[in-house]
């Protein structure tokens, strides 16, 4: 799919519209009229049928089924099932998925895993690298278990530490012999900013280092592929771009190669091999399921595979396409449209290094996104002073682009921001 021409009208976007092989999409998703929702990144949409199969389990598979669905109804499998769908759209192999846990728990388990992993290969590395820039509890996790693990062992010169690549330490310097682990998010949450996962794995392993992908901005918005690539680990959520809801499970994808070595201190009894055999020691399950813990939230699962079904029916390489066509569309129109008003472009324009959401910074930004939703556009806001639009091509239009830009110009151009009421920072922004 090639970009529409730019410095164009409306009417030509009309026309491209017209011709979008996934613009039927629309249709599998409950969206408010009148609305352009740009904040897929942070919250995808309610799936067509979602709201049905949630009441399906309370109504039918809770009401009458009661505990017997467990088994009849499929629910103690469901964090497996959901996995392999999932594993489909980020490069894994069946048996190397699970839905489960938040993002964070799951990071825990990977870090965990691939530090007790270098414990036993390479126990002089103990540096846990991740980036200044990246999701912050990524850095606390990462803080927390260095944190943990220096008290066990706070009589022995094994001290590890959380080391952060920035403006003043590269990947490239950061990677040597004392670096144990490696975890990055391929997309940046702020600056849709992408990391070549390829290279970046390569070096990370030449270096003697595990890595562990986040997937939260990229999982359903970009190519992933995880075996490909020979990546160690992976998490990520799935209420962003594959739309399973408010808090919706999570999940963690692990190369089948670490499987058996696996090990995490969350050793819940859905993790063991045999959890309904009530033992009295733990024995871990021989497969994936190691990475589960505790008793699985069914209602918020079964929603979360009406959103990936719908992923799973789309082309991720026309996605992908049209997902370079709208940020680039969207990059140029605020440039040619709203250039005078001081808004700075914090997202490549490289399209090898751009996730699918595009980010500004300007000092009125958290007044500009209130104005923005007041009109009818919703994106949102980050620190410091980042306008943040996330663009995604399953349920947004070549004109959707044109207008939320127009209403942007508008008021940026009337200072419309400029009131009391979209100056007050509300709780979530």
């Amino acid at each position: 799919m090639s970009t529409p021409a730019l410095r164009t009208s409306r009417t030509d976007l009309q026309e491209a519209d017209k011709n979008d092989a996934l613009a039927p999409f629309r249709e599998r998703f409950s969206l408010p009229e009148d609305l352009i929702y740009l904040d897929g990144n942070s919250l995808g949409p309610h799936p067509v049928g979602a709201a049905e199969r949630a009441a399906q389990v309370i109504n039918e598979e809770w009401s009458n089924g009661l505990i017997r669905s467990w088994n009849d109804a499929g629910w103690f499998d469901m964090p497996s099932r959901l996995g392999d769908k999932l594993s489909k759209l980020i490069g894994g192999n069946a048996g190397e998925t699970v839905v489960t846990d938040t993002t964070s728990l799951n990071l825990f388990k990977a870090i965990a895993s691939a530090v007790r992993i270098q414990q036993q290969d390479a126990p002089e590395r103990r540096v846990i690298l991740t980036e200044r820039d990246n999701f912050p509890t990524d850095i606390y996790i990462a803080e927390g278990i260095s944190d943990f693990l220096n008290s066990v062992n706070a009589e022995t010169n094994e001290h590890y530490e959380v080391r952060l690549i920035d403006e003043d330490l590269s990947l490239e310097q950061a990677l040597d012999d004392s670096v144990a682990v490696l975890a990055l998010s391929h997309v940046n949450y702020r600056t849709g900013a992408m990391w070549d996962m390829d290279a970046v794995t390569a070096a990370a392993h030449t270096a003697g280092a595990l890595v562990i992908w986040d997937l939260a901005h990229a999982a359903g918005a970009v190519p992933v592929d995880l075996n490909g690539a020979n990546a160690d680990y992976a998490v990520g959520c799935t209420y962003k771009y594959l739309n399973g809801g408010p808090g919706s499970p999570a999940f963690i994808w692990v190369n089948a190669r670490h499987q058996g070595r696996f090990w995490q201190p969350l050793t819940g009894w859905w993790s063991h091999a045999a959890p309904f055999e009530m033992a009295d020691s733990y024995t871990a399950a021989n497969d994936v399921r190691r990475f589960l813990c505790g008793t699985q939230p069914i209602t918020s699962m079964a929603m979360v595979e009406c959103g990936l079904d719908v992923a799973l029916d789309a082309d991720m390489g026309t996605v992908r396409d049209k997902s370079l066509a709208l940020t680039d569309l969207f990059i140029t129109l605020v440039d040619e449209r709203c250039g005078e008003f001081g808004l700075e472009l914090i997202t490549p324009t490289n399209h090898a290094e751009r996730g699918s959401h595009v980010s500004f910074r300007h000092p009125e930004g958290y007044a500009i996104i209130q104005a923005l939703i007041g009109r009818g556009v919703i994106g949102d806001y980050r620190e410091p002073e980042v306008l943040r639009f996330g663009i995604t091509p399953l349920y947004l239009s070549y004109t959707d682009i044109w207008d939320a830009v127009e209403i942007l110009r508008d008021i940026l151009e009337t200072r419309a921001w400029d009131v009391p009421a979209y100056r007050n920072r509300n709780a979530v922004t």
